[in-house]
């Protein structure tokens, strides 16, 4: 199993730049393949980004391709989410998420999930 825990969110205004990061306790970090996902009040969660197992392969959504980079760090059970430029439609709850197995976007096929971090970005 692995624990999730995410930080850095908050309030920051449109154009900003946030970095979330998500810190896993447990064994064998570098055997997950690791996303974000968000979640808006009154919509579905929703995939952001996603990295594998090494960090060389990197999948985003086409809303923040270009603007967010997904990066781990598995010495430190630390992956890493950094968001540039970023708009209103942005503000959600990020949830970091683990999965067991192979790549996948779709968060009902992760296994472990942190409590969110709110991101709110104002116009």
């Amino acid at each position: 199993q692995v624990q999730l825990v995410e930080s850095g969110g908050g309030l920051v205004q449109a154009g900003g730049s946030l970095r979330l990061s998500c810190a896993a306790s447990g064994r064998a970090f570098s055997s997950y393949f690791m996303g974000w996902f968000r979640q808006a009040p009154g919509k579905e969660r929703e995939f952001v980004a996603a990295i594998s197992w090494s960090g060389g392969s990197t999948y985003y959504a086409d809303s923040v391709k270009g603007r967010f980079t997904i990066s781990r760090v598995n010495a430190k059970n630390t992956v890493y989410l950094q968001m540039t430029s970023l708009k209103p439609e942005d503000t959600a709850v990020y949830y970091c998420a683990a999965r067991n197995g192979w790549p996948s976007t779709k968060f009902n096929e992760y296994h472990y999930w942190g409590q969110g971090t709110q991101v709110t970005v104002s116009s």
